[in-house]
Parts: C-alpha cells; structure tokens; sequence
C-alpha cells in the first residue's frame, strides 16, 4: 500500500468518525499550524484545538499528564525524553528552520551581527531551556570557534541579554514593542504581521543553525486514528505546502 493510500484511508476514517483534537506544538508553528488545522478539520470533519507555547513547557505538561493527541517540538532535546518515557510514540522530522537577527525598524543601535555584542546594546533572546534559545547560544558559540570577532564574542553577547522569554513568539514581541534593540528568533517568526515593525540583520551561514522538529502523536491519546491522521496530513504535500508557505524548510531524512 503506498504512502498516499494510506493518508487517504487515514483522512476517510477520520471523516466517519469525527474526534475532537489537541495538537501540543512549538510556539513558532501557530501561523503554520492554525491553518494547517483549517484546512485537515475542513477535509476530515475532525475539530482541532492547539496549544502553543516553548516545547520545553509543552514537554512539562505532557510529562505530568496533560492530555494532548499530539505533540510537535521544535526539537529533539524535548521530545526525545517524552518518547524514552512512554508518554510519546516515536515520531519524524517535517520540517527544519534557520535561525534570524531582527531589529525595531527605526531603531539604528544593530546593523550588522557584530553589533550583538557592543556594550549597550539591548538584547532579547530565549531561555536556554527553550529550543530557539538553545540554538542562539550554539550559534553564539559558533562565532567564538571561528574568532571572526574574537573567542569571547558570545560572552560579551550575552552581557547585553536584558530579557529571556519563555517562547519565541514572546522574543519577538519584546522587539515589536520597541523594548530591545536586537533579538534572536526563528526566521519563520518573520511573519506578515510582523515585517512592518522590524528589520532582518544578516546572519553569516556560517554560524546559522539549522533546526529541526519532531511530531509523534501522543501514547495515551483517546483518538490514535485522528490522532495519526493529523500527523500524516502534516507529512503530505499538502501539509508541507501550507509549512512552505510560512517560511519553514524542507525536514531532515533521518528521524529522531
């Protein structure tokens, strides 16, 4: 049975059972997946509700028992764990992201990367137990090993670190709101509604990080037929054309 045959006996079962839906995913799906969701209920019957926030926090409240049907992260270091503890079933990447530096629009302190770690800066990154957040800190450490700007460019970076958020959308707003001069996100995160109030600094490749995210669907979920058709619509041509759509690149080959 092909892969396409078996999405479609998945969406048709749905269809005949209509089930009510939570999808656990990564703050920086919400554009993604709100209308990814649309369009799966519109073609299965099925109802989704979603809860995004950091995946660390989503992992917590799987780990103590929250129900869910279905968890996205943003990348292994949380959903990892929840599969080693039989709270999750094993899952595969559907899509990967790159990291961006923006700036308030009319705000002139950052223009190019370098400028992260002049003194006086306002800076606005995630905590490090957020995915995002540890990347940021990877690619920091990045710039160290080249010495482009010196070994210890990251420690004078994270000097200027005025705020961790607990998710990325929340990174991003600290910069909409005027109340940073620079911070790290996703460059998904650069949505539509946001492109009028930033800027996007240029981030050497070299030193980018490539993130990739998991989905699985949940062990204890009352609708595991939905439940793997949620994920297997995500994973179909259609699924990954509305990710597209919003900026996210093409996932790994291997799984988690």
């Amino acid at each position: 049975m092909t892969r396409s045959t078996v999405l479609l006996a998945l969406l048709l079962t749905g269809s005949a059972q209509a089930a009510s839906l939570t999808v656990f995913a990564a703050s920086s799906l919400t554009d993604a997946f709100t209308e990814l969701g649309r369009a799966f209920d519109a073609r299965t019957g099925h109802k989704t509700t979603f809860q995004f926030a950091g995946s660390q926090a989503l992992r917590t409240q799987l780990d103590q028992g929250a129900r869910a049907d279905v968890y996205a992260s943003a990348n292994t270091a949380q959903f990892d764990p929840l599969v080693k503890s039989g709270v999750v079933n094993p899952g595969q990447f559907f899509v990967s992201n790159r990291l961006a530096i923006i700036v308030p629009r009319s705000n002139t302190a950052v223009t190019t990367m370098q400028d992260l770690a002049r003194p006086g800066v306002k800076l606005v990154i995630a905590d490090k137990a957020v995915p995002v957040g540890d990347y940021t800190r990877r690619m920091l450490s990045a710039v160290d090993g080249s010495r482009a700007y010196g070994t210890d460019f990251s420690a004078r970076a994270l000097r200027n670190v005025v705020s961790e958020e607990p998710n990325v959308r929340q990174v991003a707003l600290k910069v909409q709101l005027g109340e940073a001069d620079a911070a790290v996100v996703y460059q998904t995160d650069v949505t539509p509604a946001l492109k009028p109030s930033v800027r996007v600094i240029p981030l050497p490749t070299r030193f980018n990080q490539s993130a990739s995210y998991p989905i699985g669907t949940v062990k204890a979920s009352a609708n595991a037929g939905a439940a793997q058709a949620f994920v297997s619509f995500v994973l179909s041509s259609d699924g990954q054309k509305i990710l597209k759509k919003w900026g996210f690149l093409a996932p790994p080959a291997a799984r988690p």
